[in-house]
């Protein structure tokens, strides 16, 4: 759950839990809750996290091929295995030319025969290669930059650092042109995850930046490519200015600052260097008059770059990231590098998911709303979608009722926040209307060009948008992603099918379980219209301050209050939580947390909750919350999250607790333990 760039502009919000799914193996209990996974032994007081998941964080491994484990894998691993048989019945049967079926077979059948991927050597590659050693001047490198260019969809995608282009182009309503949908201009061009991997003095990232400058040169040695050492040098060299012209990832979360608007002749006047005539042609945007440009200050340094950088060392960049972006459909040994980098060096994982198993994401990623169209036929049931829209509505009510209450927000505010709440549209289990892929053309036989086809046929998609009026109901996320997505600029909310299910969802266990769980996943998504960027937010998704300055400041002074309690949690020795980059999640775990516990209660109709196995329903709806955030992540996971990930570890997350007021009285929480927090440093928010 996030709000970052991507995350700006479609606004998302995002639930994730780390560089892989996460993981819970037993099963759940009559109630829900793992009992097996707690440790009673630990005092709630001190060690809330452990007491919740102490036996379960002790005796669980982290299988060979993730680099992250957590809760959500219970779920990931009954989805997987569902689109598994699904994929393969579909794989091993004869559907008819031009179907969707036949697309998701083709594509499977090409993707897991890596015998004739390996035949095929480098030749896919070479039409594309050629056409970067045909550039001869800055007009011809322009154009093909603007051809280079793909659609940024993947709301999980943070301020998309690490886009292998040197511009993302995302299109959405203008931050500061409500009611018009524009093309936003996206810093890019990064082979490692963001710029403070190219420049940080720390020793960590400065041994990664030597292991990165070898496997540029050990890829291009693979693929054939005469002089590997110096190009491989030019490159780097060259990446470490883009990640210099690079706002910083604090700078790209502020959106108010991030509105601006260029006209076609400003975006010439403002960045001069590349061609924009030809990189608008090859980005198919020739007539474009308008465009938002999120990283200004990025877009006018990385255009000036075009022009200084020698066309040469373009040139080997420009062939370096299309091996690099495609090495999973390339040879195996291209495909191994990748992975021996991106896999263990930068996330520590030891081992390669199965083929088959990546063929799932990628199909996921090409054709995921055909998959997930079949998915929902078989597998997500009516009554699940109607419960949950049930439990939506009642958070939202829970939500408003809140706003109702705050003693310090003037009327003015408060009737902008409940028009917020009153009219957010909550998409549940999957989109009203399916994409149409009758564009995309997907061979049987060659992966690769799947690939590059799948990205054109997105882009296109994204293209169409221009010059309609705002879809209010478009998903952002596959019915079978487990996960969840905010998006202010929609002021909208999608809740995948696949997100559904145990450890989330269990239609047998009781509501303490369900709004402990899903409903405070649920809160969370509604609290992210309200967190530090949400805010910004009107209820039509126009950015525009809808706030007093006191509220405002009140607002901010809470924010500053819950930066600082996550700034003291130490990750690892000497590595700390940044609270300022994690706020906007913190601010909607802890709003969204204590929606859903008020929507509990209303749920229970005036009545005492049962007392099931000793625990009391607020027992029980609090365990529920910090098991879904049962987390372990390998060392170098988790340096990579603490350095650029939007979202707190899920351990830390479990301990948003110590806001409420219930969770103290739940487990008679006392001034002299650990965890205790003084009522007037609980941060409430809303």
């Amino acid at each position: 759950m996030s709000i970052r760039f991507v995350s700006a502009l479609a606004l998302s919000a995002a639930l994730v839990c780390g560089v892989a799914a996460c993981n819970r193996t037993t099963a759940p209990s009559e109630i829900g809750l793992d009992l097996a996974a707690m440790d009673t032994s630990a005092q709630p007081g001190n060690d809330f996290y452990n007491y919740a998941n102490g036996a379960w964080q002790r005796n669980t491994e982290i299988p060979a091929d993730r680099s992250s484990i957590g809760s959500f894998y219970r779920a990931s691993l009954e989805t997987e295995r569902q689109v598994t048989e699904l994929v393969a019945g579909i794989a091993g049967s004869t559907p008819a030319a031009g179907s969707n079926e036949a697309r998701i077979a083709n594509f499977y059948n090409a993707y897991t025969n890596t015998a004739a991927i390996d035949a095929s050597g480098m030749a896919p590659v070479q039409a594309d290669l050629a056409r970067f050693n045909a550039i001869t001047n800055r007009q011809q490198l322009s154009r093909v930059l603007g051809e280079q260019v793909r659609a940024d969809v993947d709301p999980l995608n943070a301020t998309n650092f690490a886009t292998e282009n040197l511009f993302g182009i995302f299109i959405t309503q203008g931050l500061a042109t409500p009611g018009e949908v524009i093309p936003y201009i996206l810093q890019g061009g990064l082979g490692m995850p963001e710029r403070e991997y190219y420049l940080s003095n720390d020793a960590d990232m400065v041994r990664l930046r030597g292991e990165y400058r070898a496997y540029i040169e050990r890829l291009l040695t693979l693929a054939g490519v005469s002089d590997a050492r110096a190009r491989a040098q030019r490159i780097f060299d060259l990446e470490t200015q883009i990640a210099r012209a690079h706002l910083t990832r604090e700078q790209s979360e502020d959106i108010p600052s991030s509105a601006a608007v260029w006209s076609r002749a400003e975006l010439t006047q403002r960045a001069p260097g590349i061609d924009w005539d030809a990189f608008l042609a090859g980005a198919q945007l020739p007539n474009q008059q308008r465009f938002g440009a999120y990283h200004a200050q990025a877009i006018t340094r990385l255009s000036a770059l075009t022009a200084s950088v020698p066309l040469q060392t373009w040139k080997d960049w420009l062939t370096f990231h299309q091996i690099n972006a495609h090495a999973d459909v390339l040879p195996t040994t291209i495909d191994q590098a990748s992975f021996a980098f991106y896999g263990t060096t930068l996330s520590g994982t030891p081992q390669q998911r199965a083929r088959a198993r990546r063929a799932l994401d990628s199909l996921n990623a090409h054709l995921g709303d055909a998959v997930g169209r079949a998915y929902v036929e078989r597998y997500f049931p009516a009554s699940a979608r109607e419960e949950v829209q049930g439990m939506v509505e009642n958070i939202k009510a829970a939500f408003a009722q809140r706003i109702q209450g705050l003693t310090w927000m003037a009327d003015a505010t408060r009737a902008e926040a409940l028009r917020k709440v009153q009219t957010i549209v909550v998409g549940v289990g999957y989109p009203d209307s399916w994409r149409d892929y009758s564009h995309y053309e997907v061979s049987a036989t060659d992966a690769y060009a799947n690939a590059v086809n799948g990205e054109r046929a997105e882009y296109a998609h994204q293209l169409a948008k221009l010059g309609h009026p705002m879809d209010r109901n478009e998903w952002w996320m596959t019915p079978q992603t487990v996960n969840a997505v905010n998006l202010p600029v929609q002021n909208a909310l999608n809740f995948p099918a696949a997100i559904l299910q145990p450890p989330f969802f269990n239609a047998q266990a009781d509501a303490a379980y369900n709004y402990g769980a899903i409903g405070a996943v649920i809160g969370h998504e509604i609290s992210h219209s309200f967190d530090n960027n949400g805010a910004a937010f009107d209820s039509t998704g126009a950015l525009r301050n809808w706030w007093t300055e006191a509220d405002l400041a009140n607002f901010r002074q809470q924010g500053e209050a819950l930066a600082r309690q996550y700034d003291a949690y130490e990750a690892l020795p000497g590595l700390h939580v940044n609270g300022t980059l994690t706020l906007g999640e913190n601010i909607a775990d802890v709003a969204g947390l204590q929606a859903a516990y008020d929507a509990y209660h209303a749920s229970l109709n005036g009545q005492e909750a049962p007392v099931i196995n000793g625990l009391t329903g607020d027992q029980r709806f609090f365990i529920a919350y910090a098991q879904t955030w049962a987390t372990k992540m390998r060392d170098e996971a988790l340096r990579g999250r603490i350095a650029t990930d939007g979202h707190a570890p899920g351990m830390f997350r479990a301990l948003t607790v110590r806001n409420l007021d219930a969770w103290y009285t739940a487990f008679n929480v006392q001034q002299d333990q650990t965890l205790y927090l003084a009522p007037d440093q609980r941060v409430h928010v809303w």
